[in-house]
């Protein structure tokens, strides 16, 4: 009897080692970060002193965009309006201010005309005013035109083509001018509650972190930043509105949000090619008519002396169905277009990026206002995608945060001992054109889910009827949720990059200034480890190599010669988010790298 127990027990040991090696060998553990594997289990962080300084201000703002330096700008003015002190400290984790800004950018300055009434005297680099609008339909072979009048939300005529972030640096200089602190290179990376459940502040992100998550001999806590009102302006898909939206469910009245993946290219090109105030969109070619998307084109006006630049995008919404859609090929693919290439032909490619952008509009819309702060700019989802703007809401929407924090900290009632809902917030948006463009528009995108010659049919409808049309389209569900198993397609077969017009990822991402630290645990996250082989590439073949336009997510053989494992580059992120969004398993998690990180666009 004893034989048979101890022969048993030694039979069930060989089987349990046997499924660890299968596990180790088949999933060998890739997340290390701490949201994953807590430190409190972790006998390497026992002795760690966990301590973090702290800061009082009165008003904190979480990002460094239009949103938020609209919002930093509008509080001191205010507060020297009235003569009175308020701080207001600005947190942005791009090494200096626009320096993880991409855009495509055509600007609306109504909002900037509100808030710097004399920003031309103060030399805003607003230097293009549009001159010209095309807009088109692009065959395999040819361009169907499609007029563009006053009225429509693709008129452009009193806007201006930017270098979104170098305008994003400007208003920088106006928020420290009038008073505001801004702190670039500081990401904030935790929320930090008061007793009453209400919001407190953030924390910015440790740093001395090793690869495999044990502390190195620098390592440093954070900074925590207390506040009395926090107004989060991350942009889209943000870290930290992912956690306070959950946090007081602010989704519970709205639909999914949905998504798009934006890439840009910035080009030097010939004289000849180059019209300064030029916009041009098209739709259409190489995508298929069930794939919403579509390209812009704009000439940006230069020195004397200086290079001619275009600036070329192209976007691909993320509620896209086929696993082997490749947005960044896409891109690479249009600009061979008949129609398309002779722009590029003789220039010169200069710089790369590319970002998820809000699509979902009025429908997709939060609860804006919680306990101790509010949502400003993508963070709540403010962009016009017809009008394919989104920096003159998100300035205003800053700009009406600040107002409404302003009011409750000069009437006493936002202090650093209680948490206030900023409601009146919520109200001045309503009444805003923020929420009345973005009604009038709502049924454009979701009309797409019709195809592409629907979508515009409807669209020229809705525009007809300015929105009046009393019912709302949805979206149907969540971006990820409809990506359809591999089974259903054949792999795209995209033309090989010719390193003149068209180009690789590797190369591409090298243009775009991209540094984290080497040796830090990886800031894409993975719930669990097993999904990506188990899951991912069984069922839809390993989508997360093709959406992501950094090649951070890499299947690659197993040491052992049978089968593949995720290899996960967390150096070229270029924090665009798409993988959060569009993982069919929801099992990444984007979270803040150590110092924050990420691309140097340098005003691209």
């Amino acid at each position: 009897m004893a034989t048979a127990i101890v022969s048993s027990a030694r039979q069930v040991g060989r089987l349990t080692s046997a499924a660890r090696r299968l596990y180790s060998d088949v999933y060998p553990k890739i997340t290390t970060h701490y949201t994953i594997h807590p430190r409190d289990k972790d006998p390497r962080w026992k002795d760690i002193n966990m301590e973090r300084v702290a800061e009082e201000t009165d008003i904190l703002i979480i990002g460094g965009g239009p949103a938020g330096m609209a919002a930093a700008i509008r509080a001191r003015q205010i507060a020297e309006e009235k003569g009175t002190e308020v701080r207001v400290t600005l947190l942005e984790k791009a090494a200096e201010a626009g320096g993880h800004i991409l855009s495509g950018a055509c600007v609306d300055p109504i909002a900037l005309n509100e808030l710097i009434p004399d920003w031309k005297e103060k030399g805003a680099p607003m230097n293009t005013p549009v001159t010209s609008d095309k807009f088109g339909i692009l065959t395999k072979s040819g361009r169907i035109p499609i007029p563009v009048f006053p009225g429509l939300p693709n008129y452009n005529h009193g806007n201006y083509v930017v270098r979104l972030g170098h305008l994003v640096k400007w208003l920088s200089e106006q928020a420290e001018a009038v008073g505001a602190e801004v702190w670039p290179g500081c990401a904030g990376a935790d929320l930090i509650f008061r007793d009453d459940g209400s919001l407190k502040g953030v924390a910015t992100g440790d740093v001395g972190i090793a690869k495999d998550g044990s502390p190195k001999d620098m390592f440093e806590r954070g900074m925590e930043f207390h506040s009395k009102i926090t107004i989060f302006a991350e942009g889209c898909h943000g870290h930290l509105t992912k956690m306070v939206s959950k946090k007081y469910n602010l989704r519970e009245n709205s639909e999914p949000q949905s998504y798009g993946i934006g890439l840009k290219e910035l080009w030097e090109v010939k004289p000849e090619n180059h019209k300064p105030g030029l916009v041009e969109h098209t739709i259409g070619w190489p995508l298929d008519k069930n794939t919403y998307g579509g390209s812009f084109i704009y000439h940006l006006n230069v020195g004397e002396g200086e290079a001619p630049l275009v600036a070329a995008g192209f976007v691909v919404g993320l509620d896209y169905t086929n696993p082997y859609i490749s947005p960044f090929r896409e891109f690479q693919r249009f600009k061979l277009h008949p129609y398309i290439k002779p722009l590029f032909e003789g220039g010169t490619r200069v710089a790369y990026g590319a970002r998820a952008l809000v699509e979902g509009g009025w429908q997709c819309l939060p609860a804006p206002v919680f306990p101790g702060g509010c949502l400003a700019g993508d963070s709540a989802g403010f962009l016009n995608v017809p009008r394919i703007k989104g920096t003159h809401n998100a300035m205003k929407s800053g700009i009406l945060a600040a107002e409404s924090a302003m009011e409750l900290i000069l009437s006493g009632e936002a202090t650093h001992e209680k948490g206030v809902t900023p409601t009146l917030y919520e109200d001045k948006l309503k009444q805003s054109y923020v929420y009345k463009e973005l009604k009038q528009v709502r049924n454009c995108r979701p009309s797409f889910h019709y195809g592409m010659y629907g979508g515009l049919a409807y669209s020229a409808f809705s525009t007809l009827v300015r929105g009046k049309e009393p019912w709302t389209l949805s979206h149907g569900g969540a971006d990820h949720a409809k990506l359809k198993p591999a089974k259903e397609f054949q792999p795209i077969e995209y033309p090989k990059p010719d390193g003149v017009i068209t180009f690789d990822l590797l190369s591409s991402v090298a243009l775009t200034g991209t540094n984290h630290e080497a040796d830090q645990p990886p800031h894409l996250t993975l719930k669990d480890d097993s999904i990506p082989v188990k899951r991912n590439l069984a069922v839809f073949d390993g989508p997360e190599a093709r959406f992501c336009p950094a090649g951070v997510y890499e299947f690659v053989p197993m040491e052992t010669g049978e089968g593949q494992r995720l290899q996960i580059n967390a150096q070229n992120c270029i924090h665009c988010k798409t993988c959060d969004i569009k993982d069919p398993s929801q099992n990444i998690n984007w979270v803040v790298p150590e110092g924050g990180g990420g691309p140097a666009y340098n005003g691209m």
